[in-house]
Parts: C-alpha cells; sequence; structure tokens
C-alpha cells in the first residue's frame, strides 16, 4: 500500500489493522515485551493509557516445559488487557512447539515469538536473536508453532544478526509464507544491541514489498508523540511498538494518541498523576506477587516515574530503602505535597 502524504497529521488508512481476525485499530500503539517490565501490574497501566495490543514478558520454552514457578507465573493474564499476546522463545523446535501449547491453555489472543532478544545468555544459545544466524531453522519453528496452533501467531524480530546478515525482507515473506499474522521489527540487528540509531529504512522495505499482506509494526527509538507521527509517515508502517518509552511513563500511549488525532502535544503529567501511577502499579504488585516481592520488585520502578524533578533523590532513597507496605503508601501519599519543579 503506497501512503499518500497530505500533511503530518493525515491518517494511513481508514482500515482498521487485524492480527488474524482480531481487530485493533485503524493505527495500533503495541507494548513492547521487556523482561522485567511487562508484567501484569505495568500492563495494567499501559492498558489505561491506551496501549491498543500488549505483550507479555518473554517466557523460557525449557521453563514451560519444566512447570518452572517463574515461567508459569508469566502466563496471568486479565480479561481487561485483551487483546494480548503471550511471547516465547528458546532454541528447540520441539520444545517451542510443546511450550506454545501450554501458551494456548492460558488463553492468550496471540502466542507471540521472540525472535529479536539480543543478550548473551539468550542469543548466544540460539534462542532470540540468536537463531537469526539459522534462517531456515527460524522458518521450521514458526511453521511448527503455527501448524500446531489455533491461536494467530505473531513474530518479534530484528533486521539480522549483524551489518552483513539483513535479511529481514526474505526473512518476512517466507514467515508470512508459512502462516504468521504480524511481524513487529526492531530497527536493529543483535551485534548493535541497542547502541546506534534504529534504522526504519528497512522495516519499511518490508511494508512496501508488494508481497507483504500482513500487518508491519516498527519498534526502536520512538521516544515521542512528534517522532511517532514522523516515523509512520515517513515509513508507512502499520503500527508502532513502544517499548523503552513506556518505562516509567505508560501515559505515552496516550500522548501519542492525541497528538497523532490533533497535532497538539498534551502537557506532561503532574506530580499528583505520577504518584497516582506509580502508587497503581506499586498496589497491583503487592496484589499480584505478594507483599515481599511487590515491595522490591517496585523499587527498580521508582526513578522512572519521578524522573526529571530535581531534588528527588533523597526521596528516592527514602521508596527504596523502605520494607513496609503500609509505609511506602506514606510515603508516595507525602509527595503529591511537595512542590518539585522540573529539571528539564
Amino acid at each position: 500500500m503506497q501512503f499518500r502524504r497530505k500533511d503530518i497529521y493525515a491518517t494511513q488508512s481508514d482500515e482498521v489493522v487485524r492480527i488474524g481476525d482480531i481487530e485493533i485499530a485503524e493505527f495500533p500503539f503495541l507494548l513492547a515485551p521487556m523482561e522485567d517490565v511487562s508484567d501484569p501490574p505495568f500492563r495494567a497501566l499501559c492498558k489505561k493509557y491506551g496501549a491498543d495490543v500488549m505483550y507479555t514478558e518473554f517466557i523460557s520454552s525449557e521453563g514451560l516445559i519444566r512447570d518452572a514457578a517463574k515461567s508459569r507465573a508469566k502466563l496471568d493474564i486479565f480479561e481487561y488487557e485483551r487483546p494480548i499476546g503471550i511471547q516465547i522463545f528458546g532454541s528447540e523446535i520441539d520444545s517451542m512447539r510443546q511450550a506454545a501449547a501450554i501458551t494456548e491453555e492460558a488463553n492468550p489472543d496471540i502466542i507471540d515469538i521472540n525472535y529479536g532478544c539480543p543478550v548473551k545468555k539468550v542469543a548466544c544459545r540460539g534462542a532470540g536473536a540468536g537463531i537469526l544466524r539459522d534462517i531456515p531453522k527460524m522458518v521450521a519453528m514458526t511453521k511448527e508453532i503455527v501448524d500446531n496452533c489455533s491461536l494467530p501467531v505473531t513474530v518479534k524480530t530484528r533486521l539480522g544478526w549483524d551489518e552483513n546478515s539483513k535479511y529481514i525482507v526474505e526473512v518476512a515473506e517466507r514467515l508470512q509464507d508459512i502462516g504468521i499474522k504480524a511481524i513487529s521489527i526492531h530497527g536493529r540487528t543483535r551485534s548493535q544491541m541497542y547502541k546506534g540509531e534504529a534504522d526504519w529504512s528497512l522495516i519499511a522495505a518490508v511494508k512496501n514489498n508488494p508481497r507483504i499482506h500482513i500487518p508491519v509494526f516498527g519498534n526502536g527509538d520512538i521516544n515521542s508523540p512528534q517522532k511517532a507521527v514522523e516515523y509512520r509517515n515517513r515509513y508507512g508502517v502499520d503500527g508502532i511498538m513502544i517499548g523503552r518509552a513506556s518505562i516509567g511513563a505508560p501515559w505515552v500511549f496516550r500522548e501519542m494518541k492525541h497528538y497523532m488525532a490533533t497535532g497538539e502535544l498534551l502537557p506532561p503529567p503532574g506530580m499528583s498523576e505520577r504518584v497516582e501511577a506509580a502508587r497503581e502499579h506499586f498496589e497491583k504488585g503487592v496484589a499480584w506477587k505478594g507483599e515481599r516481592l511487590g515491595v522490591v520488585e517496585m523499587r527498580r520502578h521508582y526513578a522512572n516515574y519521578f524522573r526529571g524533578l530535581r531534588d528527588f533523590k533523597q526521596h528516592r532513597l527514602q521508596l527504596v530503602t523502605l520494607d513496609g507496605v503500609d509505609d511506602i503508601r506514606t510515603k508516595l501519599d507525602e509527595l503529591r505535597t511537595i512542590p518539585f519543579e522540573s529539571a528539564f
């Protein structure tokens, strides 16, 4: 589909994007699967602020087969999250087939395969982005999962393993031909990790390939409403997947949608809204994980919810050292009364 640019706020299409038979939105925003971030408490906030599709943290196929408690916990999904995809990863075809069957029993809307994780402990074992060194195996693994699942299967991947293996256009064709229903592409190679600027030109090449008819979602470096609109118009993708920009800022989905619809920037969230979001994240974490784990794992998020505020360090130190649920609630309520100034 050729995108005709009228102005930067023109809509790309009047058609609703679909993943299989699931209607999403005219131009969906997706929450990326992020390890130790995209859990149910955080996903609840992203849904509240406008994420159209969400994916779980990636789940080890071997962990699911062994019935590991941590892997099984990541299968938890809730009705208000729909449509939601559960993402799995692994290096062995048979294990991935078994894991997909277990995942399907959790009743998500989508099963997503992780072919993009660049971290050494995953990629160097042939899983995640590691499979980009063996495209025939990647295709065979995907086909096995598609053929044995009744749910739509999607893929998240990268441009290639390194600068000499950017085969994403061919890869997208081959994966589409064996039945995936959408592809999300991070605009870097595995060797880049998260360094340098994401290259969306090859994502556009996939989208503009006349053989491609499944949705193509772009991912990488979208950190502002202006950039979301610019990249939608420049590269013509069907939607955008947001990762790091949403950490501690779930309202980024609301901001991007508003700007795309009106051309106006929303004012940044005030202190009361920041506290409310952090408090909701904390409360849902305690409810889902239990008090001890909920308190400890929330500590990594406070700096993000309150970044950009002058003289916040002492308050962050208190939040990450308090152990009592009621003490943390009291501290968060106290923050509402302090007149912080932006550092920007």
